[in-house]
């Protein structure tokens, strides 16, 4: 009976022990700095600051991020290319810059739900009537970025509405043109031009082209853990109106009610889109 009793004792230290490991592995994850990289030329979701370092809209998302998590996170500013291999290589554990998720991409790639709606929107000199619809293109030239998904939807519209495109080097080329009055208006993304026009009193955002497509944090295939924790604590930010304030702060509007930027999403990911997963989510913000 001694014999088993100590069994007994020693089989519940040993449980202890392991629950007591099992705790710390988990506290220890908890507080795991996290490392993630940015476009650090993508204003205004990141750039350089006076005096150092980077800043932007991304910028300060993964820091509250890292905030709601409890811990710290490393920024690295570098190509946007080179983020997906850095994320594949394990030098990163998430990629912070701003992702379109895409069918394709999304069999690749784990994806947090999404943070911001990236349409296409159109940016004009502030002395012209608003843009109202892509009729309004017709007998007019637009400004483009080279090699952009605007040069391309440009190339495959310009005969149906009935416009000419001119191609730039840099979108700031493609707005010069828009104020020295070469072009009718610059078409770019949505937050890109909402910072144009908030930069420079002498143009405007008007016209903005829904494509239904969302900007999203992305994570390895095989890191759904890391994928579930730091999307949900995504959801706190949008849940507490973060995300929309920085919204408002860098880009100067108010995400509208249904956007994703509001809109805490069901489950984890993107719904529709591989790697969605719909189990409801028990936040804990």
């Amino acid at each position: 009976m001694t014999s088993f009793n100590s069994l007994s004792k020693r089989a519940a230290r040993f449980g202890i022990a392991i629950a007591l490991s099992a705790t710390c592995a988990a506290a220890a994850w908890a507080n795991k700095p996290l490392v993630t990289g940015v476009d650090a030329t993508f204003a205004p979701h990141a750039m350089p600051k006076l005096g150092g370092g980077i800043d932007g809209f991304n910028v300060e998302l993964g820091q509250a991020l890292a905030k709601q998590l409890g811990t710290t996170i490393k920024i690295d500013g570098t190509e946007f290319s080179a983020l997906i291999p850095g994320l594949n290589a394990k030098k990163y554990d998430f990629v912070l810059a701003p992702t379109t998720v895409t069918e394709a991409r999304a069999k690749a790639l784990l994806f947090s739900e999404g943070y911001l709606n990236t349409d296409f929107a159109f940016v004009q000199d502030k002395k012209t009537p608003d843009m109202k619809s892509l009729d309004d293109l017709k007998g007019k030239t637009i400004a483009v970025n080279k090699g952009s998904a605007y040069e391309n939807w440009a190339r495959d519209n310009a005969a149906k509405y009935g416009f000419k495109y001119d191609v730039y080097a840099t979108n700031a080329d493609a707005l010069q043109a828009v104020q020295s009055g070469r072009a009718y208006a610059n078409m770019a993304g949505n937050t890109v031009a909402a910072w144009a026009a908030k930069q420079n009193p002498t143009v405007k955002m008007t016209y903005v082209l829904p494509t239904g497509l969302v900007w999203a944090l992305a994570f390895r295939l095989d890191d759904k853990e890391g994928r579930d924790r730091i999307s949900s604590a995504l959801k706190c930010l949008k849940q507490n109106g973060t995300v929309s304030k920085l919204a408002q702060k860098w880009f100067g509007f108010t995400p509208a009610p249904g956007s994703v930027a509001v809109t805490v999403t069901p489950g984890q990911g993107v719904p529709n889109m591989p790697g969605y997963d719909p189990t409801p989510v028990n936040l804990k913000c």
